[in-house]
């Protein structure tokens, strides 16, 4: 049973859809256990445990009642963070996937002993890290 997994709200399924299958199979070596355009909704797992989930934020927000959209301010309240062994190798393969850098990649050793990260955006605008250590 899935204790706790992420579940995007995305603007651009078919973008985002597009995008995570195949980073998460470069990435992962995981494919889309379920893919429903026509619902805006696909998911993955790792190892029998929910890795992801991308719905449409139009969907969700119809499916809670929610008036409106949050306002853009509310951009950057998460990112997905993925832990890689080279940062750099992967961060030029998720930027030839349609990823827009943020920051290049780098040491962080204020963050940690050996950490090194990246940060790029998805065709939606999520924030995600790569990290190695």
């Amino acid at each position: 049973m899935d204790a706790l997994y992420p579940r995007l709200l995305v603007d651009d399924f078919e973008s985002c859809a597009r995008f995570y299958t195949a980073a998460l199979e470069d990435l992962l070596g995981i494919r889309p256990v379920k893919m429903l355009p026509e619902a805006e909704y696909a998911n993955w797992d790792l190892d029998g445990e929910g890795a992801l989930v991308l719905m449409g934020r139009a969907r969700m927000i119809a499916a809670v009642g929610i008036a409106a959209p949050p306002a853009p301010a509310a951009r950057d309240r998460s990112m997905l963070v993925f832990r890689v062994p080279d940062v750099d190798a992967a961060a030029g393969r998720l930027t030839a996937l349609g990823a827009e850098p943020v920051t290049a990649p780098r040491d962080r050793p204020e963050w940690g002993p050996g950490l090194r990260t990246a940060h790029l955006r998805d065709p939606d605008g999520t924030l995600l890290e790569l990290q190695s250590y």
